[in-house]
């Protein structure tokens, strides 16, 4: 999979996008758009990136998570080099080293939910001029459907491509938007 990033002045123009890859076989949790004008997005029926999407949270998280596993393992190496653990046993130090892994993983979350997500850094100038980022994620059977559709939008401008969300989230994402569908 790809991920594909357009540019945009008109919520219009994205929706009627958007409903041409989704009845062309894409589903809605492939296809996401970044903007400020959140009433526009609503009653243009496209679907915003998250705000936990818009933070660095998760890079962040697994930054503290690494941070967190060297302290741990240097927690219990002082505590076998010193001996320690003989004299009070390895309960303490044990839960003193999940703690600190987790002191740390939960530290690096709440500062990556401080920043904003780099990959969408590339944007931010677009969006305080007032224009929206469509991005797309599709697999290489699909780039062909994703190039012809976005051809027919002169005001849609090609932004790049990047890294898009493992399948495994945009499956669990419509997932959960088909239980929403048909739960009470």
């Amino acid at each position: 999979m790809k991920r594909y990033f357009f540019i945009g002045d008109s919520l219009e123009d994205l929706e009627n996008v958007v409903k041409e890859l989704e009845e062309s076989g894409l589903v809605r949790s492939q296809i996401h758009v970044l903007s400020d004008d959140e009433a526009g997005m609503t009653a243009h029926e496209l679907n915003p990136v998250t705000d936990f999407m818009k933070t660095n949270v998760v890079n962040s998280g697994v930054k503290g998570l690494v941070i967190g596993a060297v302290g741990a393992a240097l927690v219990l190496l002082i505590t076998a080099i010193t001996g320690w653990a003989e004299v009070v046993g390895w309960v303490p130090f044990l839960f003193f080293a999940v703690v600190v892994l987790g002191f740390c993983t939960w530290e690096g979350g709440f500062l990556g939910f401080q920043e904003k997500n780099r990959r969408f850094r590339a944007f931010e100038e677009s969006i305080r001029n007032h224009r929206h980022v469509l991005f797309v994620d599709v697999g290489k059977k699909q780039e062909e459907l994703l190039s012809r559709i976005s051809a027919r939008y002169p005001r849609l401008a090609p932004a790049g491509d990047g890294t898009p969300a493992p399948g495994w989230i945009i499956s669990g994402e419509q997932g959960l938007r088909d239980f929403a569908r048909w739960g009470p």
